[in-house]
């Protein structure tokens, strides 16, 4: 081993001793143990993928998880038909109507999301469940399809340990305040504004 190279070795190990330290005290200073309210937003995709992602963890720890998808539901979608036929123990609803943009029915949305509403405000209240994913709930609050504030305090109001994740774009100032975590995912290229069709597996 050259000197060069023992020094760069010497130089990386000293980083990687500060780095550990410094990870280790976060690690040793998070001493609180609850639930937390994730909320993965912006207007790149992956945001219900890293729910559902957190959804497979859940289950490999033997925890309850309930998910509740709004606009989405009248196309079939890979982790619809994986959850339906392969993990049945989660509670998993769609409001079924689609989206609203291609609805174009305000009264009936309005009626499909509370009715969808009152089944996520009931998991939001059942602390069985370790896991809640709201998917697509921020659309109801930007359209001003829900109640705000009934929304915020079901999610404020929920069981200590239960954890939660919401994503959609948007969903205003207040429920990011709220929610412990806040993921943005940024687009920077999407494979449709190319031209390219949705992939079954991967898009849906």
């Amino acid at each position: 081993m050259t000197d060069m190279t023992a020094q760069k070795e010497k130089s990386h190990q000293k980083k990687m001793e500060k780095l550990k330290e410094n990870i280790d005290a976060s690690i040793e200073s998070a001493s609180l143990e609850r639930g937390v309210c994730i909320l993965l937003t912006g207007n790149g995709k992956g945001k219900t993928s890293s729910a559902f992602g957190m959804v497979m963890r859940a289950l490999g720890y033997g925890h309850k998880v309930a998910v509740v998808q709004f606009i989405k539901g009248e196309q079939l979608s890979g982790e619809e038909l994986y959850l339906r036929d392969q993990c049945p123990q989660v509670k998993f609803y769609q409001m079924g109507t689609g989206f609203t943009w291609d609805t174009q029915d305000r009264s009936g949305d309005i009626a499909a999301a509370e009715k969808t509403w009152a089944v996520a405000e009931e998991a939001l209240a059942d602390k069985q469940y370790d896991l809640v994913v709201l998917d697509e709930l921020t659309y109801m609050l930007s359209f001003k399809y829900l109640d705000k504030q009934r929304v915020l305090n079901a999610l404020q109001n929920r069981p200590f340990e239960q954890s939660l994740v919401v994503t959609g774009r948007g969903g205003g100032s207040e429920l990011a305040e709220l929610a412990d975590t806040v993921s943005e995912v940024k687009e920077i290229k999407h494979a449709y504004n190319e031209g390219v069709m949705a992939r079954k597996g991967v898009d849906f």
